[in-house]
């Protein structure tokens, strides 16, 4: 019995029947050799960590665009935010740790340059149907290593593709929004708990807000800091699920999911509808529409730019030349974004 045989034995022993057991995965799109040492969802684990779009996420925006203050999230520390709230609810329910994991690490490796606005304005120019979750699926699966993709697990796939939906809801009704797994539902949650927090931290740290402007329910229900707000989001989640007819049902108090509600909702009105972020998205919008459109055009620039980056081989997948420019905007930085349009559209001045 090699290490990961002994691994998947001990999750067998240790898990409780509602979580999505290694040795039980639906398995790869592309056959290929177990790992001697790790567990399928380690491999896909490990496969996101060291491929390049991870390492974009560090000069992604969040909320703010750009930002030069240290302490601001940016899309890398929100996933980690989330892998480390996935993990935990993950391990208190006796499911698969590593699964969650892998989901959250992997959920917005699509997301584009400059937050939402930058997914708003590829809506608008590309196509209604581009939405981020959708994206870090394309990531995965034919963006990634040269075009090759990283040839993840079903179980993975399928979490990071129904993370989000939008401001769906935070539990939803219908099937098909759900992920196949506990633990890709657990991210779901998971990534909207994340977000109220650190939003609402960052809002008020950049004085978009004031704290005295939080709904009292929220803080008095959920918490005043990052640390009480995550306890008892988590918690609750926790306690309040339960285990019937054979399936377990994720919920909610109706206390904490109301406030929960509440501050999503606070968020979305004076956070990111706000006249200081949506001024900044307006410029986003400018950077994102002009590229588009010259990238089009020149296939010199493009096909330089998407060697740098590491992704040309997806100019070899057979895909029309809009989607590969779409790929390339939506892989790019907020200063790779920045500083290409300078190059192309600003004067180059003589020395």
């Amino acid at each position: 019995m090699n290490i990961r045989e002994q691994f998947e034995k001990r999750e067998k022993n240790f898990m409780s029947p509602f979580g999505c057991q290694s040795a039980q995965s639906q398995g790869r799109r592309r056959a290929e050799t177990p790992c001697p040492i790790r567990t399928a969802f380690q491999v896909d684990r490990d496969r996101i960590v060291y491929c390049n779009a991870f390492r974009r996420l560090k000069h992604k925006t969040q909320v703010f665009l750009n930002p030069l203050g240290d302490e601001y999230r940016t899309r890398l520390t929100h996933t980690l935010e989330v892998s480390q709230i996935a993990r935990t609810i993950t391990r208190a329910m006796f499911l698969n740790e590593d699964l969650a994991e892998a989901i959250a690490l992997g959920h917005d490796l699509g997301h584009t340059p400059f937050g939402h606005g930058g997914e708003a304005v590829l809506q608008e120019i590309h196509s209604p149907e581009f939405f981020h979750h959708k994206q870090s699926l394309r990531v995965v699966d034919m963006i990634e290593n040269n075009g090759q993709g990283l040839n993840l697990t079903y179980e993975v796939r399928d979490g990071i593709v129904k993370h989000s939906k939008g401001y769906g809801k935070i539990l939803p009704d219908d099937p098909e929004e759900l992920a196949c797994t506990m633990e890709g539902r657990i991210v779901r949650i998971a990534d909207i708990m994340a977000y109220l927090n650190h939003d609402l931290d960052d809002a008020i740290r950049s004085g978009v807000i004031r704290e005295t402007q939080v709904p009292e329910v929220c803080t008095r229900v959920i918490g005043r800091t990052h640390q009480e707000r995550a306890t008892t989001m988590i918690r609750d989640l926790i306690f309040s699920s339960r285990a019937s007819s054979g399936q377990l049902h994720l919920a909610m108090s109706d206390e904490v999911f109301d406030a929960m509600t509440t501050l999503r909702a606070f968020l979305y009105e004076n956070v990111y509808r706000s006249n200081s972020v949506h001024r900044e998205f307006i410029k986003a919008k400018k950077i994102l529409s002009e590229l588009y459109a010259y990238l089009l055009k020149d296939e010199m620039v493009l096909e330089a730019e998407l060697t740098r980056m590491g992704i040309a081989g997806c100019l070899k997948n057979g895909e029309p030349r809009e989607q590969v420019v779409c790929d390339f905007i939506a892989s790019m930085t907020d200063r790779h974004a920045l500083s290409l349009y300078g190059k192309i559209f600003f004067p180059n001045p003589t020395v």
